[in-house]
């Protein structure tokens, strides 16, 4: 791999990167500075997403910094303060790895992704449309950043070496409850104590379809579901179409995963845009990026509590 001589000093740089005040780092990407970068790595891992990392920073991090601190017990400010700093600090892993793209990640096939639901419901399945988008959702992590992190690198040919986030994320205990909040676009995993183990953004209701406030119960979980579109369900569609399945695929409607409440038509799912989440208001749902959608997934069981607020 040809790493372009900045990234190569930042990918050793940035575990080390010190909490003192002063100038930062870049990781040859100006003019995004690598604390935002580390930060949100850090908050990924401490599983208090901040959505799809972009080195950019925005709402869903500052919302994921206020989330971490009041777990913490530190002051809830929604900015990167030193006490802050040094609580993410203290997982030592690299913000950053090397990964060597294999066979399986550029198979596909990759196919465009129509926008009207009738041509979506002739194709088999709705995958990735590229390779980068793939490994996007794997890393949790834009393409653009991705390309960012690896200037002129193919990203269409097995044995290619890449840098990408390290996302691997810390183990929680048994989820108690799980608490959709609109308030702060979020959805959170709480224990017995109510404490707040996770916590990721979400976009949940809109004017025309509100989040429908009240103690709900996950009923099941649907893996690679497909989609039963009604357009009668939705306000916005047009009355002349005809109803149709969707097939399954992280391209699809509800993405990934389905977890369905026990308030009809409603459920927790993925979605085919990560980077819109916490952004965009939804058509009642509570949708997550796919990634964060299967860690809830995986953490909670038929007959779990979904209490829903405003």
């Amino acid at each position: 791999m040809k790493f372009h001589t900045l990234l190569v000093l930042a990918v050793v740089a940035v575990p080390m990167a010190s909490a003192s005040a002063g100038p930062l780092p870049t990781i040859g990407i100006e003019p995004r500075p690598t604390r935002i970068l580390e930060v949100q790595v850090l908050l990924d891992r401490a599983n208090f997403s901040p959505g799809e990392i972009d080195a950019a920073g925005g709402g869903n991090t500052r919302n994921a910094l206020a989330a971490y601190q009041d777990s913490r017990g530190l002051a809830v400010t929604g900015s990167i303060d030193t006490a802050t700093w040094a609580a993410l600090r203290g997982d030592e892993a690299p913000i950053l790895i090397r990964y060597t793209i294999v066979d399986a990640d550029v198979a596909g096939p990759f196919v465009p992704v129509p926008t009207e639901m009738l041509e979506k419901s002739r194709l088999t399945a709705l995958g990735f449309t590229s390779v980068i988008e793939a490994l996007g959702e794997r890393f949790h992590t834009s393409p653009a950043l991705l390309r960012e992190l690896n200037p002129g690198e193919d990203f269409d040919h097995s044995g290619t070496d890449i840098v990408v986030p390290d996302v691997t994320s810390a183990p929680f205990a048994v989820v108690a409850k799980v608490l959709v909040d609109r308030s702060d676009a979020s959805v959170s995993l709480l224990d017995e104590s109510g404490k707040v183990m996770a916590r990721f953004p979400a976009s949940t209701g809109s004017e025309h379809d509100p989040l429908p406030n009240g103690d709900w119960v996950i009923q099941g979980i649907a893996r690679n579901p497909s989609f039963h579109y009604n357009p009668e369900l939705f306000w916005d569609a047009d009355a002349t179409q005809e109803k149709a399945t969707i097939p399954p695929g992280p391209n699809g409607p509800v993405g990934v995963v389905w977890m369905d409440l026990s308030k009809p038509h409603y459920g927790i799912h993925g979605t085919p845009e990560p980077s819109m989440i916490g952004k965009t208001e939804s058509h009642g749902c509570i949708r997550m990026t796919n990634w964060s959608a299967l860690i809830v997934a995986d953490a909670v069981k038929p007959g779990t509590l979904a209490v829903l607020q405003e």
